[in-house]
């Protein structure tokens, strides 16, 4: 691993570091979400019942992401303490032990998928005519699973290094070729053939394809992370373990949040197809309006990783701070600019009066809350580099089915979208409340443990 594109993130100033990272970040994360947002805008061309048929794809996708981005949790923390620790070879055996993890899984998943596209989305609530839409979409996804998954868990061992500038670079190719490619393949123009649905699908394929091969180019050859040694079935599943530790309980904890959703969906979808594709395209304008705190916290993991390992208490503490406050003050300018701009935004990706009126109130209603949602990702981050992933997972829990999913169905009942869309409110606050205490209780609990070590 080449030490020139290496960031030690043992040393410096904490908040212009975590800035300078995030905004890197940033880029690559803005463009993930640039990236769904893409397929929505130009899906909600085609008509109500194909931008309803993503909004009922939008939870089964997110659940593959979700258990993805737990491999690439694990895999970011084990070679962030790796880095932390001095050991390049434990780096090159961890990278590429994670990579056959992640194919082995993603296999599987392929095979799951495919064979459960019917039963799955009836069970969400979509009808006969929205499911043909659905299936031309989902046959194509699951098929290029590999594609999705593969890049995602490289791009986190990059970002390992302190190095989030080149995952953000092939994240921007994947955007630019998805931005080309979908109005080509959707409709067809020309002598071309008008995939609709399908060619969506097509494109993100093709786009996450491409992402691979670069991220795969990065690791192996300008890092030096990967390595043809087979170290033997022992040593691989050693470092699986370590992996899957973390990965394990962080992909459970980011899976909560799509299984929770797709409840509510099941739950809006009582409300007609309208309620379901104004839901949709609300939690996607969610996501990217996230982005510049899913960039913080993805920067968080190797930064509390590397400081963890070289016993650097006080700059984690320092960081966290940093980021709460981060948090707080972005959730206030969202909440701010959605109360102004959300039906203007809606009106974006389709004019149908019923759509832009649910994802307006939704706009309106739960960004109140992402300063919230926001410390919540924060801490849930921290944790797994820490290698505590058991408090991340429980305060999901906690936020999504002790609070979120029983509020969600008691607001449906007396006060319809708006009270499922409130319920989401009172459980990010409350969460986060919790998330502060108990991060805050557990830093103090290793901090005093490793300072009587060190006397």
């Amino acid at each position: 691993m080449k030490d020139s594109t290496r960031s030690i993130l043992t040393e410096g100033n904490v908040n212009r570091t975590l800035i300078k990272l995030s905004l890197q970040m940033f880029v690559g994360i803005i463009a993930m979400q640039a990236f769904n947002l893409i397929d929505t805008f130009f899906i909600g061309q085609l008509g109500a019942n194909e931008l309803a048929a993503m909004g009922f794809t939008f939870p089964v996708v997110l659940v593959i992401n979700s258990l993805t981005l737990g491999l690439g949790i694990g895999t970011s923390s084990v070679i962030s303490r790796a880095i932390g620790e001095g050991n390049s070879a434990k780096v090159r055996r961890l990278t590429t032990d994670s990579l056959i993890l992640s194919l082995m899984i993603v296999t599987i998943f392929v095979l799951i998928g495919m064979t459960t596209i019917t039963p799955l989305f009836r069970a969400l609530g979509a009808t006969e005519e929205i499911l043909a839409f659905i299936k031309s979409y989902m046959r194509i996804w699951y098929f290029g699973m590999p594609f999705v998954v593969i890049p995602m868990v490289g791009n986190n061992a990059i970002r390992a290094t302190g190095d989030t500038k080149t995952p953000s670079m092939i994240m921007l190719c994947a955007v630019a070729v998805n931005l080309l490619l979908d109005p080509l393949l959707i409709f067809g123009p020309g002598p071309l053939p008008r995939w609709e649905l399908a060619g969506a699908a097509a494109a993100t394929v093709i786009a996450r394809s491409i992402t691979m091969l670069l991220s795969l180019w990065v690791l192996y050859h300008r890092e030096k992370m990967i390595t043809f040694e087979f170290p033997g079935l022992k040593d691989m599943f050693q470092s699986w373990k370590k992996i899957l530790y973390i990965g394990l309980p962080a992909g459970g904890t980011n899976l909560i949040m799509p299984v929770s959703m797709g409840i509510v969906t099941r739950l809006v979808a009582i409300y007609g197809a309208t309620a379901v594709a104004g839901f949709g395209v609300g939690s996607r304008i969610q996501m990217f309006s996230m982005s510049i705190m899913i960039s913080l916290g993805a920067v968080l993991t190797p930064f509390v990783g590397q400081n963890w390992g070289a016993k650097r208490i006080g700059r984690i503490k320092e960081a966290i701070l940093f980021s709460y406050k981060a948090s707080s003050v972005w959730g206030g300018f969202l909440f701010f600019l959605f109360q102004i701009a959300a039906a203007f935004i809606a009106r974006l990706f389709n004019t149908n009066p019923e759509i832009v009126h649910t994802t307006t109130i939704y706009l309106k209603i739960v960004s109140f809350s992402f300063s919230g949602l926001g410390i919540m990702m924060l801490s849930a981050g921290v944790f797994n580099a820490l290698n505590k992933p058991v408090p991340a997972s429980a305060l999901m829990l906690i936020r999504m089915f002790t609070l979120y999913v029983p509020l969600a169905f008691l607001g449906s009942h007396f006060f319809a979208l708006t009270g499922i869309f409130s319920a989401a409110v009172v459980a990010n606050f409350v969460s986060a409340g919790l998330a502060y205490i108990w991060i805050k209780r557990e830093l103090n609990k290793h901090g005093s443990q490793i300072s009587s070590k060190t006397k």
